[in-house]
């Protein structure tokens, strides 16, 4: 049953439990409206590594992004403009910058420089145009140094920037997935035949001319495959995951091998949503974060949302062996945003987003006692 009278937002099994880490009591950034946290990462490395949290908010103008420091508890804005619409992804690069993306028609991503000693402070923005123009969400930074974006509609493409120098997204080369087994008229977004879209691919070269105007357009232009809301990528490993909301299913593109598979899906390995006969199935899978053991974990755009975590591929089908429900939120009208493990193994950070409660919003710690 839900509540939007709670003093922790989720249901989590025994043994767990569930911290306030920030929320619009502590930090209102837009007050009189939801603030929308979204997603979160950590300073990874450098000084005081996983000391402090950052965080995008996804609202439709003066877009922010704050750091909380997790010793302290204070919070506080680090970066704000007025043009930014609708942050979404963030993530620390290995070269200690965080990347920002903008979930929006003409989306782009920025790069913001801290200072040297103090990864509170930032020093100089830039915009990575050659990253592309796209409805950007979910990114992550392999470790060679290309960049994985996605553009997050039905008929999406994945797509991988490969830089001229490793850690310098001035300058570089971006690409698009296609599958080499498919037609043209295949490749296109078709939600009754999405599960086709599975085995051999290669990433081919876009125009990037044209991908700082319209990186969808630059894509179509080369016959990439479309996928059905690109919303988030982790890479594990060799694998690239990607969560696919209308397609409810999550792949898994192996990033040496060149193939890709259905990874979570719906019906396969993990029950269908069925409010109805009382099934927390899997249904809108939205946020994607890499476990302390290479375990794939999974939230859900969804009414109530849950969060799952997908076990390894060990028969090497290309599915995961064992899925499972982890955690729901209790306030039915709230999404699971952002979730993230930093260097602690033992702590989960998660986003609750637009819950019916007043002045929620906001981002909690559930940490494994």
């Amino acid at each position: 049953m839900g509540s939007t009278d709670w003093t922790q937002p989720y249901l989590v099994p025994e043994g767990f439990t569930q911290t306030l880490v920030q929320d619009e009591t502590v930090l209102d950034v837009y007050p009189g409206v939801d603030d929308l946290h979204d997603m979160n990462t950590q300073n990874e490395t450098g000084v005081q590594a996983g000391r402090y949290l950052y965080n995008t908010y996804e609202v439709g103008a003066n877009g922010a992004v704050a750091v909380t420091d997790l010793k302290t508890g204070a919070t506080r804005l680090i970066a704000q403009n007025v043009d930014w619409n609708r942050l979404d992804g963030i993530r620390w690069t290995p070269w200690g910058s965080l990347l920002v993306t903008e979930e929006t028609t003409g989306g782009k991503v920025f790069e913001l420089f801290l200072a040297k000693n103090d990864p509170t402070t930032v020093e100089r923005i830039e915009e990575r145009t050659e990253l592309g123009a796209l409805r950007h969400e979910g990114i992550d930074v392999a470790a060679d140094g290309s960049v994985i974006v996605i553009d997050e509609l039905n008929g999406g493409s994945i797509f991988k920037f490969v830089p001229t120098v490793r850690g310098d997204l001035s300058t570089g080369q971006l690409h698009a997935l296609k599958i080499t087994g498919l037609t043209d008229a295949a490749q296109k977004w078709n939600p009754a035949t999405f599960t086709e879209k599975v085995g051999a691919f290669e990433w081919v070269a876009l125009d990037q001319a044209q991908v700082r105007v319209d990186a969808d357009a630059a894509a179509n232009e080369v016959g990439a495959t479309e996928f059905g809301r690109p919303e988030d990528v982790e890479i594990i490993g060799q694998t690239l995951y990607v969560a696919n909301t209308s397609e409810e299913r999550v792949v898994a593109i192996d990033l040496s091998k060149l193939t890709v598979s259905s990874f979570v899906e719906a019906g396969v390995n993990v029950p269908v949503e069925d409010k109805a006969a009382g099934v927390s199935g899997f249904n809108n899978p939205d946020n994607l974060a890499e476990g302390p053991d290479g375990a794939l974990w999974i939230t859900e755009d969804n009414s109530f949302s849950d969060i799952f975590r997908a076990g390894k591929d060990l028969d090497r089908d290309g599915a995961s062996d064992n899925v499972e429900l982890f955690a729901s939120l209790t306030d039915e009208g709230a999404e699971t945003t952002g979730i993230y493990f930093g260097k602690n193994p033992k702590e989960l950070f998660a986003s609750v987003q637009h819950p019916d409660k007043d002045l929620a919003d906001g981002i909690w710690k559930i940490t494994r006692d």
